[in-house]
């Protein structure tokens, strides 16, 4: 399992991300990519904990998602299954198994402060803090992809579903953006991925 491990996460975080999966009794998975999530955890029928992880990410985000499922096991077992799945008891669970990570042997040193400020009350997802997923990104192998927030206005996009939009405004913290066919206005979270296409 460390073998592994090695080939997903940073170097000096396998051995006690190793640990922790032995301690929690954790079956990790690593899954093809899903559109809708970096990873997953669940209790199975037969009590075994489950967690799945995409193998798409690069080594930085697969490892902030490995520790945030295994936040969600800590947190149940800990707090009991009432919880918010990403209440206060998850982030601090999540912060504490998080910190001993944020160190300059695992992360660029460029990271280390966006992560720090992230971890001081983290969310559901690190894709919602646009500064974090941005410097996250350039560790991707490769990716045609583009945030909405990062595309210059009047740019013309695609989405997963082969619709095609254009970015027209911001209206509070989202984008307004035309789909192209209909005529309709539609809003766009700053971290939509999107495919930007070129117009001559």
């Amino acid at each position: 399992m460390s073998e592994t491990l090695s080939r997903y996460i940073p170097e000096h975080a396998v051995k006690p991300v190793f640990e922790l999966i032995v301690d929690n009794q954790v079956h990790l998975k690593i899954v093809n990519e899903r559109q809708t999530r970096h990873g997953d955890y669940r209790k199975g029928l037969n009590g075994k904990h489950e967690i799945t992880v995409n193998s798409n990410l690069n080594k930085y985000k697969f490892l902030i998602t490995l520790i945030h499922e295994i936040s969600h096991l800590v947190a149940f077992e800990k707090f009991g299954r009432h919880i918010k799945p990403h209440g206060n008891e998850w982030k601090y669970s999540f912060q504490r198994l998080m910190i001993p990570y944020i160190r300059p042997e695992i992360f660029p040193n460029h990271l280390l402060p966006l992560l720090a400020r992230h971890f001081k009350n983290p969310t559901a997802s690190s894709d919602t803090d646009a500064t974090l997923a941005l410097a996250l990104k350039q560790f991707d192998q490769q990716n045609d992809k583009n945030y909405v927030f990062e595309i210059p206005y009047g740019s013309v996009f695609r989405i997963q579903n082969g619709k095609i939009f254009k970015k027209i405004a911001i209206r509070t913290k989202r984008f307004e953006c035309l789909e192209i066919s209909s005529g309709k206005t539609y809003l766009f979270n700053p971290n939509a991925e999107v495919e930007l296409l070129k117009t001559s």
